[in-house]
């Protein structure tokens, strides 16, 4: 009864990447060039005694271990290709040999461990030609440990060889490093993955629709290993037939139809349909996040093609619509795809740490709809630097490049109205000194009302200084003012209209100016507080600007002098006065420039103290 029992007893179930882990060289896939080494290594007398693995997660560092510990110790070897048959490679693929230990760095990894190895490196192996020790993540291991090791792992016996196995090399220390042999595995290409899996279904007896491994090998990321454990999932759910809807349904993603419906979305500027085929995927049950993950992978291969590469290229996409991908890519244009994939980028680096992915995934399209201008801005930007017309667009009206555009007349006089609403203080001013000049002189003639002109479009500014910038401007804008017309309040005004104007630096540092006086008809000086140092020093740097923006409120030629004021003599005679320190405060927060930095680094006041004390 018991021996029926035994006989009767299935063997356990084994997974499907450890049915089908390659026993030999040749069955490396993806690596076939670290296997020709070893080979090589074997077949000339060139073997090491120690060895690094490194390399994503399972792209066959492990599995190599193995095979190159069965190529030294098979009954039949050193050979390059173990018969697999004898007890030592059946037992060294199984990893129970005695002679060749597996240890994993993360569960042994202090210093009595490397000790107790290298105490029992000096015994003779039991049975086979070698003692192998292959170590599992090894970058685990601490610092103590990888110095017991050293002495050991440079000059070890001669029965004795290390394997290390690693997916993170930089944090193993450089002695160890110069002290092995080291092969880096690269990730599996999507094709060899594809074809593998195929191989796996047909020898598991499984039907599969064309596209089932494809799709299962690009969601791999090189790494055969996933690529098997995805398999054996599907295997799960459909065990006779497996079918594209079955991987999706097993991934949470959509089929390569709806994103493709969403790139014609995206190009005929439809943001309903976005809003019906996502809605169309979250009742699917999708994983908004890995659907982001999608489409950002099929704007690469847009990229990747609008290059000029081959379909052998494409990663993410099915090759049967490598042509269909030239048109889009072709519509899209280079800037727009590069636009779209860092919106998809940044999206999915939002997903993380957002509960809001499917409004995440929205708005990122959304955003992808109106992209569809930035195919023409390099020619808008052609047409810019050659001075020809800009072409105009249903969105924007043709503008020249000289600042002539056809806007229309509503529009510009609003915006001269913004403008006159923003020196509505310095025009009443200077109307009120304009009509004593005209009643002094008993002309009479038109009110010359300050008007700021209309602002044209904006142009990069010169580094190089500009000596006389009125001479650049429109001869016919007839509205500016002389200096002769202003006083020094009145010029003070007009100086602060201009910081003010030109914003953030500028408006800072030129808004402590204690004194602006005119002293020749074309010469004004500007003084400053004698501790405002710094911002004197930035408007002498940037003192073309500062001529160009006043050049526009006043005709003529402008000369500007900056300087600090002149401090107080000290009576000789006169005893100095303590302050207290609450009065050394209150003029410390009383002076503009402690104002303006506290007020641009958000900072208090700490302490104040005077000279001597």
């Amino acid at each position: 009864m018991d021996s029926m029992d035994l006989s009767s007893e299935k063997s356990p179930y084994q997974v499907v990447a450890r049915r089908y882990r390659p026993q030999e060289f040749d069955q490396l896939i993806g690596q076939e060039s670290i296997a020709k080494a070893l080979s090589n290594a074997i077949e000339t007398g060139r073997v090491g005694h120690a060895y690094l693995f490194t390399g994503a997660r399972g792209v066959g560092k492990t599995s190599s271990a193995r095979i190159f510990a069965k190529a030294l110790d098979c009954v039949h070897g050193p050979t390059s290709r173990p018969c697999n048959e004898c007890e030592i490679c059946k037992s060294i693929g199984t990893g129970d040999d005695v002679d060749v230990i597996e240890i994993d760095g993360a569960s042994n990894r202090g210093i009595g461990e490397m000790l107790r190895i290298c105490q029992n490196a000096s015994i003779r192996p039991s049975r086979a030609r070698f003692k192998i020790y292959i170590i599992d993540e090894v970058h685990m291991l601490t610092k103590e440990a990888f110095n017991a090791l050293l002495k050991t792992l440079e000059e070890p016996p001669e029965h004795v060889k290390f394997i290390f196995c690693t997916t993170e090399p930089n944090q193993i220390p450089i002695t160890i490093l110069s002290r092995c042999q080291r092969f880096d595995f690269a990730g599996i290409d999507a094709r060899s993955i594809s074809k593998r899996l195929e191989q796996i279904l047909e020898k598991e007896g499984a039907q599969f629709e064309k596209g089932v491994c494809e799709v299962l090998a690009r969601r791999a990321n090189g790494s055969m290993r996933d690529a098997q454990s995805l398999l054996e999932q599907l295997l799960a759910l459909a065990p006779e037939n497996v079918r594209l809807s079955d991987v999706h349904q097993m991934l949470g993603t959509v089929d390569e139809q709806k994103i493709f419906d969403i790139l014609a979305a995206i190009d005929t500027n439809r943001p309903d349909q976005i809003f019906t085929i996502t809605n169309q995927a979250a009742d699917l049950g999708v994983d908004f996040a890995v659907l982001t993950e999608q489409i950002m992978g099929v704007f690469r291969d847009l990229m990747v093609v609008e290059s000029g590469c081959d379909v052998d290229m494409l990663l993410y996409s099915p090759m049967a619509r490598f042509e269909e991908m030239k048109k889009i890519a072709k519509t899209f244009g280079i800037q727009r795809i590069l636009a779209s994939l860092q919106i998809l980028e940044q999206t999915i680096q939002r997903m993380r740490y957002s509960t809001q992915v499917r409004l995440l995934a929205e708005l990122a399209l959304i955003r992808l709809v109106h992209l569809d201008r930035l195919k023409d801005l390099d020619r808008w930007i052609q047409a810019l630097r050659s001075g020809q017309e800009l072409p105009a667009s249903p969105a924007r009206p043709a503008v020249s490049a000289a600042g002539a555009s056809a806007i229309p007349a509503p529009q510009m006089r609003n915006d001269q109205e913004k403008q006159l609403s923003m020196s509505e203080a310095l025009a009443a001013s200077l109307r009120v000194s304009a009509e004593k000049k005209n009643d002094s002189s008993g002309k009479i003639g038109p009110d010359p009302v300050f008007t700021p002109p209309v602002q044209k479009e904006e142009k990069a500014l010169s580094p190089t200084p500009i000596e006389n910038p009125v001479a650049d401007l429109p001869q016919e804008n007839d509205n500016r003012l002389s200096l002769d017309e202003l006083n020094n309040a009145q010029m003070k005004e007009i100086w602060m209209l201009v910081i003010q104007e030109l914003g953030g630096m500028f408006k800072l540092n030129g808004s402590v100016c204690s004194e602006i006086e005119i002293k020749k008809p074309d010469q004004i000086h500007i003084l400053f507080p004698q501790d405002c140092f710094m911002a004197k020093d930035f408007c002498e740097k940037n003192l073309h600007h500062l001529l160009s923006a006043l050049s526009q409120k006043i005709g003529g030629s402008i000369h500007l002098e900056l300087g600090l004021m002149k401090s107080e003599e000290k009576e000789e005679n006169k005893a100095p006065v303590y302050r207290s320190k609450r009065e050394l405060m209150r003029e410390a927060f009383a002076n503009p420039m402690v104002k303006n930095i506290a007020d641009l680094f958000e900072a208090e006041l700490y302490d104040v103290r005077e000279n001597g004390r």
